[in-house]
């Protein structure tokens, strides 16, 4: 019998998921049904319910009649007034929004008879996460301040992991709602300091209970949080002393790159910034509510790319969703192709104030030097003898000396490997360079490609290869974790009737 009802219970998760709720229904009943899917969750034992009752707060947070059916929501799932948990909700709520002892079950009177609808922690914390939404749309970012220090640490309390996501996500809002506290980052008062301690512990509990969502949520906010207030060093041994889960959603693994990207650029490793920035990008999505995030990862992209002697390609600069963010960018990267510095020092005047906005202007005002080793390269093509005063009219150098300064660092750079200075006489000359077949320069080029198509061969082929009676084996697995889910289930069951059975004010 016990196998029955868990039979029909995940069936009945199933066809929730698979239907799920309309896109034309008003917002209490998207609420109200995505309360199902966290019933599903718990019957199920499967978090994948969960996440689905998460992704409606995009389309819940444009609904005209948000708060209205919040306050619904709030008063279906814990019809007594007296309630603790509906109290707490209640209160981010506005004052006339707030349940009365005449109109508590308006509007959803027989819920309070549905067996479905029970109490659960679940549903406490997907509401208390829709209030944050809430009080962070309404700018209300003391009072959610103070919500939030509370409900993270609620819910951390909760060791469920179907309660894993909704914890991810009010880690998030927590952070946003001190993000906008004064003093604000970078400042080092700023009180995105004070809640360090906490994201720490709740990453010591994620790794500890083995709970993904929470682990990847909380790394990407601490690398957040101290980017904000560039302490680059702390970022640095974040990552060097924790490992990324595997798991973690697409998401977070963007937001994660991006992050180890932004670190690796101010230190100046430009290579490694350059492969974690061009996976961020590649695994963003291009279009919808991502777009954001995809244009800021490809300017910070454009950037490491300038500052690695690159040029990015024109058409990059024609992606219609990457097209008005990127235009005060062009006129940057045709300056530093053409080593046009009174361009260069134009361009970054004009927009002084949108690259700091993108978190650029450190980096861009590294550009300078690339800016002037180019101008010197494209003079020493077009010149097989030119004097230091002539490069400093021609690329608007103040002094010989400085000129002479960046001529010699470009020389032991690489830059102009076939040129020399004549101090004596004031001047930079430069050979005909030689013929590039009459080293082994092509043959080596030719070599690595060669070494990238067999390395690419080879993992191919031990893709393909596949163990003798793998599928036996992968089902006695699979039967043996359905076992141990099934008494894990039950465990839980017997636990959560404990938790709830006593505690009338439902005071998650």
């Amino acid at each position: 019998m016990a196998d029955k009802m868990d039979v029909e219970a995940v069936n009945g998760a199933k066809e929730a998921e698979r239907v799920g709720p309309a896109p034309d229904l008003a917002a209490d009943r998207i609420i109200t049904n995505n309360f199902a899917l966290l019933n599903s969750a718990v019957d199920a034992f499967d978090p994948r319910f969960t996440l689905r009752a998460l992704r409606s707060i995009s389309t819940l947070r444009k609904a005209a009649d948000f708060p209205d059916a919040l306050a619904i929501a709030i008063r279906t799932a814990f019809p007594r007034p007296q309630n603790n948990a509906r109290r707490v909700l209640e209160e981010m709520l506005p004052e006339r929004l707030r349940g009365e002892q005449g109109t508590d079950n308006a509007n959803g009177g027989a819920a309070s008879k549905d067996p479905d609808l029970v109490e659960i922690a679940e549903v406490w914390a997907y509401l208390g996460v829709l209030c944050q939404v809430y009080l962070y749309d309404t700018q209300q970012y003391d009072k959610g301040a103070s919500f939030s220090d509370n409900f993270v640490e609620k819910v951390r309390s909760f060791n469920r992991r179907t309660m894993d996501p909704i914890g991810a996500k009010a880690y998030f809002y927590y952070q946003l709602f001190h993000e906008h506290l004064a003093p604000l980052p970078p400042s080092k008062q700023s009180p995105v300091i004070d809640i360090r301690p906490r994201l720490l512990a709740a990453l010591r509990s994620a790794v500890l209970r083995k709970d993904p969502d929470t682990h990847a949520a909380v790394t990407v906010l601490l690398l957040r949080n101290y980017l904000s207030t560039a302490d680059i060093t702390q970022a640095d041994l974040l990552v060097a002393q924790t490992q990324f889960p595997s798991s973690a959603a697409n998401t977070q693994v963007c937001r994660y790159l991006y992050h180890l990207g932004r670190i690796r650029a101010i230190q100046l490793a430009y290579t490694d910034a350059h492969a974690n920035l061009e996976s961020a990008t590649r695994k963003s999505p291009t279009t919808g509510p991502a777009a954001g995030f995809y244009q800021q990862a490809t300017k910070l992209r454009i950037v490491v790319e300038l500052l690695m002697g690159d040029i990015p390609p024109r058409s990059l600069f024609r992606h219609p969703t990457l097209e008005a963010a990127l235009a005060p960018y062009l006129p940057l990267v045709h300056a530093v192709r053409i080593g046009d510095l009174q361009a260069f020092l134009a361009t970054t005047t004009t927009h002084a104030a949108l690259f700091r906005a993108d978190g650029t202007a450190t980096l861009i005002a590294r550009l300078r030097q690339n800016v002037l080793k180019t101008g010197i390269r494209m003079l020493s093509l077009a010149y097989s003898r030119i004097s230091l005063r002539e490069i400093c009219r021609r690329l608007g150098i103040s002094t010989e000396e400085s000129a002479e300064y960046i001529a010699a660092k470009a020389i032991r750079d690489g830059v102009i490997p076939s040129s020399s200075l004549d101090h004596a006489h004031g001047h930079l000359a430069t050979r005909l360079p030689g013929e590039a077949y009459t080293t082994t320069e092509p043959c080596d080029a030719f070599h690595s490609r060669v070494e990238a198509l067999l390395a690419m061969r080879d993992e191919s082929v031990r893709a393909m290869r596949y163990p003798v009676d793998k599928h036996r084996r992968v089902a006695a697995e699979a039967a043996l974790a359905r076992e141990r889910e099934r008494e894990l289930e039950t465990a839980i069951a017997e636990g959560d009737e404990e938790d709830l059975g006593d505690d009338g004010e439902g005071g998650f």
